[in-house]
């Protein structure tokens, strides 16, 4: 090959060498760049960046955003279409509903749907549920403002003080749409809990199996609510444990952990330990990895072998531990064969690859500290205490349960499932359903779920933005006419959210009163009323009375103020998290807002960055 320029390398990214790829300007001196005899397969010349103006008028993002819209409506709710991701090439196929799998998986070309679906990310692994929601409301919030005959920031200003009315009205005691949670019984959690489990049909569960389901998950919760309230109150720790090919039925929540059963040891062993037993956790290999010790020093006398010096150290190691009465051995990693048989011959159960996941709550429910070395003596004061070790079976596997001694608010939640896809989904949202519980807590209030919230909250937003048009055109600097647009545009993206819940053979209604939304099958024959077709709301609160007038949700109506329910005696029957619901809605109009707000999107094609720019 010739001789290149510096500048003319310069101007060359990739290079490949018999099948090795380089990136990055080329060196002349580097032996990987030029080898004599070595020939140049391919050069690729570096690419312009490339600046796109008012990206929401280009019709290739917004064919993005509404594939990705499509996307996550087809997956929200009971009725939601399952998700397959694979790569072109083979290899394991995810199937899920769940946002926050889904959008972790899909792969995003575009920067403004990976703006997207990195804030529904953020929210979701801060709040657990209602990241579906955020994300269909944000791309329908984009959707509709495309639509509109109103220049972007304009619509985003609009959007911006809509939301203000919506967390205003939401945040107040006699918001419609919001209900007290009781801690007197455990009906509302229990409501909770069932609403976020039947939400994920991936999970592949009966109704029997999804209330056997329900009712563990609530138990593992308040097993991890301590009883002591003296002092300074503290939510324990909720393991969770899979076991494939077994029936959900089995599943159970446990207290204390389960670990695997070490071998050779027998559950007649197990019961002949006694109880309030003392224990030593190890969060360093004790395989004899002298790699692992970092600074660590070992005393080598004459022609010692450095790994007879190792084993002989920890073997000394074992004779302390004996002498001071362990008899539990656990280890976050690995343990030495020889000092694996040496305890046991003397009766300590020695229980291995625990695992980063399990270190937290074993600390928490044995109060032993986790020792990082084995080339020292182990203080006395890092011992922790047990109270009893038990056999746990389930099918044809046994593990090994370890009991608190005292109140440290541990458990196991054990989930089985027939099949691994619907376990992973099952572990997926038995976790956010927890993650609810814990929320709640701080926050005892909830939501209306079946869509009653959002096509509420469409209809009071309808009604207050035609009583506060005067002051918010004057405030917001707006014509009224884009004000009444931006704002109508609004509601139909939170009625277009509501109407994602339905299946292919309902349909969506709206009460002319309360403002609810009710499922039916099909439009009313001649003489005949809706009354004789619905139910009850998308919430179970409200039993269709014939009294009542009805409208096909999303149709232009008269707009009015939804009226509070008054001395009603029926419980909700899907009830979504209040905290994260609030800050779903927040996400979605935020981050609407922000790509409203994107003048310019500069991308380099040669895929070392890209950046979007905001202005207005």
């Amino acid at each position: 090959m010739d001789t290149l320029s510096l500048v003319e390398i310069n101007h060359y990214i990739k290079i490949s060498v018999q099948g090795f790829f380089f990136f990055g300007p080329v060196c002349l001196f580097c032996p990987f760049c030029f080898v004599k005899n070595q020939k140049m397969s391919r050069l690729s010349k570096k690419q312009p960046s490339v600046c796109t103006a008012a990206p929401l008028t280009d019709s290739n993002v917004s064919q993005k955003l509404a594939v990705l819209h499509q996307i996550l409506t087809s997956c929200l709710g009971p009725s939601g279409r399952l998700k397959q991701i694979h790569n072109d090439v083979g290899g394991h196929v995810l199937t899920t509903s769940t946002s926050s799998v889904l959008l972790k998986a899909v792969q995003l070309s575009h920067p403004v749907p990976k703006l997207l679906a990195a804030a529904v990310l953020n929210h979701t692994s801060r709040f657990g549920d209602c990241g579906l929601f955020a994300g269909v409301l944000c791309s329908a919030l984009l959707v509709e403002a495309r639509r509109l005959m109103v220049e972007p920031p304009a619509v985003a200003t609009v959007y911006r003080q809509l939301l203000g009315l919506c967390t205003t009205y939401l945040t107040q005691e006699d918001c419609s749409c919001k209900v007290r949670v009781e801690f007197s019984s455990s009906r509302d959690l229990l409501t909770l809990t069932r609403s976020v489990l039947t939400s994920k049909p991936a999970c592949m569960l009966t109704q029997v199996e999804a209330e056997h389901i329900v009712l563990q998950v609530v138990q593992a919760f308040l097993l991890t609510v301590p009883s002591s309230t003296t002092g300074r109150v503290r939510l324990g720790t909720a393991v969770t444990h899979l076991v494939e090919g077994q029936p959900p039925m089995a599943s159970t929540a446990l207290v204390g952990l389960l670990v695997d059963m070490p071998e050779q040891l027998r559950a007649a062993d197990v019961e002949r330990l006694g109880a309030d037993l003392r224990v030593a956790l190890f969060s360093t290999s004790l395989a004899g990895d002298l790699a692992e010790e970092g600074d660590g020093s070992l005393e080598v006398h004459g022609e010692t072998i450095v790994e007879e010096a190792v084993l002989q150290q920890l073997l000394e190691l074992g004779e302390q531990l004996v002498t001071d009465g362990v008899r539990l051995l656990a280890c976050q990693k690995v343990v030495h064969p020889v000092l694996r048989h040496m305890l046991r011959g003397r009766g300590l159960v020695v229980a291995e690859r625990l695992g980063l996941a399990l270190m937290e709550p074993f600390v928490q429910m044995t109060g032993a500290q986790p020792v990082a070395t084995f080339q020292v003596a182990v203080p006395f004061s890092c011992y922790g205490c047990v109270g009893t070790l038990g056999v746990h079976r389930c099918g044809s596997r046994e593990l090994l349960h370890l009991l608190p001694a005292g109140d440290p608010a541990v458990c196991t939640l054990v989930l089985c499932h027939r099949s691994e896809t619907s376990l992973d989904e099952l572990k997926v949202t038995c976790q956010t359903a927890e993650q609810v519980l814990r929320q709640t807590l701080k926050e005892p209030s909830a939501l209306l779920g079946g869509g009653c919230t959002e096509s509420h909250l469409a209809s009071y937003i309808r009604h207050k933005s035609k009583t506060v048009v005067t002051q918010a055109t004057s405030d917001l600097g707006c014509s009224r006419s884009d004000y009444l647009l931006a704002a109508e545009g609004f509601c139909r993206s939170l009625e277009a959210t509501a109407r994602a819940l339905e299946s292919d053979t309902t349909v969506s209604l709206m009460d002319l009163c309360h403002a609810h939304r009710w499922p039916t099958s099909a439009a009313p024959p001649p003489g005949v009323s809706w009354a004789e077709l619905v139910g009850s709301c998308g919430c179970g609160l409200i039993s269709g009375q014939s009294n009542m007038e009805w409208t096909p949700l999303g149709t232009g109506h008269e707009p009015f103020p939804p009226a509070p329910l008054i001395n009603t005696a029926s419980q909700p029957h899907v009830l979504d998290s209040f905290p994260a619901k609030l800050n779903a809605l927040q996400v979605a109009v935020e981050t609407a807002n922000l790509i409203l707000d994107l003048k310019y999107i500069i991308q380099d094609k040669n895929e070392l960055f890209s950046s979007c720019q905001s202005g207005v």
